[in-house]
């Protein structure tokens, strides 16, 4: 014997529809009906729906979803900020150390530079060394050998001052370079640093340390 049908349940169905949390075909799929039934039903009956619920579960998932991304995005803005300022400081780290390499350099060349004022300016002091080292006149001097006489002659001599100021030179148009990038200045590739045509590299040690002082007053 065939089992007999359900009756439907109109007034669940009605309490379903009304509350507008399911959809028309998900409430036929519950109670066995066709989604076109309960639409008949509900408009010869007035049934409203009350969407209210539904929009605001719309509305909270939104939300969620919302601040589930602004949260990632502030994540990523972290991450991003973190990975700058880790770079940023080790550069930073890598151009302090030579600003202070490059400034020791400048203050070593100047300090050979003065030296080398020293041999030109005194020269009458020089002399007296050249002879004291040589023995002179006293007989209790001990004289230095001639291969060392000879290199003290070198240094001292005109042309050992006019090459040694001219690697000053070229050393110091190295360092103002190199410091002038380390400091952002000017372009490395744009920097020249050049004599004025009126001190122009003597061969007088002592007009070349002047030309030098204008070098150093034009480009510092």
């Amino acid at each position: 014997m065939a089992e007999a049908k359900k009756a439907t349940d109109w007034e669940r169905i009605e309490a379903d529809y009304r509350a507008g949390l399911l959809s028309v075909r998900e409430i036929a799929a519950t109670h066995g009906i066709s989604h076109t039934a309960i639409n008949k039903r509900a408009k010869a009956e007035g049934w409203d729906r009350d969407l209210s619920a539904k929009i605001k579960a719309k509305a909270e998932a939104l939300v969620s979803k919302r601040e589930v991304s602004a949260q990632v995005s502030t994540e990523r803005a972290e991450t991003d900020r973190a990975i700058i300022e880790a770079n940023a400081e080790v550069i930073a780290n890598v151009r302090l150390a030579h600003r202070k390499d490059i400034g020791r350099a400048r203050t070593l060349a100047m300090n050979l530079l003065a030296e080398l004022e020293a041999q030109t300016t005194d020269r009458e002091l020089f002399a007296k060394v050249a002879e004291l080292l040589s023995g002179g006149s006293d007989d209790d001097q001990i004289a230095l050998p001639d291969k060392m006489m000879d290199l003290y002659r070198a240094v001292t001599s005109l042309p050992g001052r006019t090459k040694t100021m001219k690697d000053l030179g070229d050393t110091l148009h190295k360092l103002i370079t190199l410091e002038r990038e380390a400091y952002n200045i000017a372009d490395p590739k744009k920097v020249e640093v050049t004599l004025p045509p009126s001190a122009a590299m003597p061969t007088d040690p002592i007009e070349a340390a002047k030309a030098y002082q204008e070098l150093m007053a034009g480009n510092s």
